[in-house]
């Protein structure tokens, strides 16, 4: 008896072992399936087309993040306005998850609807954030958006809770641009955001990109943003392609841990200018 009571407590723990290790099978494969829509949302999402213009250089780089669920609404986008201008934007949506992805889309969307109303970067941050919050969305974004001449390398830009970006020029300066932002897009209605004026130079560079580039348990901010200025100041210096900065500059961000999505956009223009 006592040997048939062992047989059948076995019986029992493998047929528990079994079941668990099917719904672990069942959860780790809805996991995976989570994390490939959200990444298909997310790619899906961003621009397939950079416009073109004489002596304008622009390259991308996207890097989803892949621990866990951390999927989160990293973003880049860059389109011709109606008066002949560049819009470049960059941003991030608060959150790690399929929701993130989906209102990035709607983020990015509505900032491309508006900036045929008004390609003026405060005032389109300030519409968008304002569209946002009418949504009643518990999300948030943080936002850059530029508006470039490729004629003459006049460039605008407003901040909406972003990292600021950095800057390069051919003879050997290099920073992080100090301009005054305003909060994240979608918290309240009603906010101002201040717009900064730039200038492009021949050979120089501007790298904007998300904190998932330059911030994680590795690495912090600061530092992280010192690193691209590096970076960036090497390849103005050096005359290297706008696309060979940002594939060094992605790459940095295996630095940081990389527990965030990561994005970037590097901006040159072979025109004449007087820098940053």
């Amino acid at each position: 008896m006592p040997r048939k009571r062992s047989t059948d407590d076995g019986d029992e723990l493998l047929a528990r072992l079994g079941s668990l290790t099917a719904q672990a099978r069942e959860r780790a494969e809805l996991q995976r399936t989570q994390v490939e829509l959200a990444i298909a949302l997310q790619r899906g999402m961003l621009p397939r087309d950079l416009p073109a213009a004489p002596g304008l250089h622009l390259a991308v780089r996207y890097a989803p993040a892949c621990h866990g669920l951390n999927v989160g609404g990293d973003w880049y986008d860059a389109f011709p306005l109606p008066d002949g201008r560049i819009g470049l934007a960059i941003g991030d949506v608060q959150g790690h998850n399929i929701e993130a992805a989906a209102f990035m889309g709607q983020v990015r969307a509505g900032l491309r609807a508006l900036a045929f109303a008004t390609g003026e970067p405060g005032e389109l941050l300030a519409r968008t954030n304002d569209l946002l919050v009418s949504l009643g969305s518990d999300l948030f974004a943080t936002c850059t958006f530029m508006r470039l001449d490729p004629a003459t390398g006049e460039l605008e830009s407003a901040r909406a809770g972003h990292i600021p970006f950095v800057w390069a020029t051919a003879d050997g300066k290099s920073g992080v641009v100090d301009d005054e932002g305003g909060p994240p897009l979608g918290i309240q209605r009603g906010i101002e955001y201040p717009v900064t004026r730039h200038r492009l130079t021949t050979g120089g560079v501007f790298v904007l990109l998300t904190d998932g580039v330059v911030e994680g348990p590795s690495l912090d901010v600061e530092d992280g943003l010192e690193q691209v200025v590096h970076l960036a100041g090497i390849a103005a210096v050096a005359g290297l392609e706008s696309q060979a900065l940002a594939a060094a500059v992605i790459k940095g961000a295996e630095n940081v841990g990389h527990e965030d999505d990561a994005a970037v956009l590097v901006v040159s223009l072979d025109r004449p200018g007087t820098g940053p």
